[in-house]
């Protein structure tokens, strides 16, 4: 896939009118979403807001009580199992620490995906572990070893390159860079943004990390209230509903902000 450019303002995804509930506790109620294809999306909210709850409702994990969910123009709720495994290819998601199969090696997970989906010869395969292990930045012979022999960082990068193994269009990632020093966080943000523009990506993006939104995400969505407000974080800072205000303009946002500023400086000076 060819890259382009950040956001071609098309809707790669679209909540309407979700509701997701488990027995009395309702999670989301008409919340609506528009990702738009070639963005970076974050998506923030304090805990019990359901962050990871909307993401597996997109991918079809969790199925709503009620709501519209289309992705890259397909309804997911009208689609046959076939169908809805042929637009699973077109995704690729990350979770948490990697989700690795303990018992196969980097390159044994890399090739799930391809064996499960497409009916390529072995040494196409073998060609492409390699080339997607390089992309995430992961040395030649982490392929030969196993997830737990694997950093956690290694680990995350060894799942990235499982979920890029078929060439998605899209790329979910829930809480990427938890459990990561700020320095190994700092490098995971900008592989994600080298990732999109190279390869055209557009990102959803599960995090409570700031520095993660202000180095990669273009817009942030906000779970409030049992719905969602979206927007720059330049906009979002303004907004003054208290658990947003304290998010972006307390001690941590205010060291998140400073931090972003005094790179984008470098970069320029």
């Amino acid at each position: 896939m060819t890259g382009r450019s950040r956001s071609s303002g098309e809707p790669a995804i679209e909540v309407r009118g979700l509701r997701t509930q488990f027995g009395t506790t309702v999670i989301h109620d008409d919340l609506d979403l528009t990702v738009k294809a070639g963005e970076v999306l974050g998506i923030v909210g304090g805990s019990g807001t359901g962050k990871s709850v909307l993401l597996k409702s997109i991918i079809g994990l969790i199925r709503p009580a009620a709501g519209e969910i289309t992705v890259l123009g397909r309804n997911v709720d009208e689609l046959s199992a076939a169908e809805m495994s042929r637009l699973r290819q077109r995704w690729g998601v990350l979770f948490q620490d990697g989700a690795l199969f303990s018992s196969l090696t980097v390159a044994q997970n890399v090739e799930v995906p391809m064996k499960e989906h497409s009916d390529l010869p072995r040494a196409l395969r073998r060609q492409l572990i390699e080339v997607k292990l390089g992309l995430v930045g992961l040395a030649p012979d982490a392929a030969h070893k196993y997830p737990a022999e694997l950093s956690g960082g290694m680990r995350k990068r060894a799942g990235l390159a499982r979920a890029l193994a078929l060439d998605p269009e899209i790329l979910f990632l829930d809480e990427p860079t938890a459990g990561l020093d700020p320095i190994g966080a700092a490098r995971f943000d900008e592989l994600i943004g080298n990732l999109q523009r190279s390869l055209g990506l557009t990102v959803v993006m599960v995090t409570h990390d700031l520095d993660s939104l202000y180095a990669v995400c273009d817009r942030i969505a906000v779970l409030i209230d049992r719905r969602t407000r979206v927007g720059t974080i330049d906009e979002l800072i303004q907004d003054d509903h208290p658990w947003i205000r304290e998010y972006f303009r307390g001690p941590r946002g205010r060291a998140a902000r400073e931090t972003a500023e005094h790179g984008l400086q470098r970069s320029m000076g």
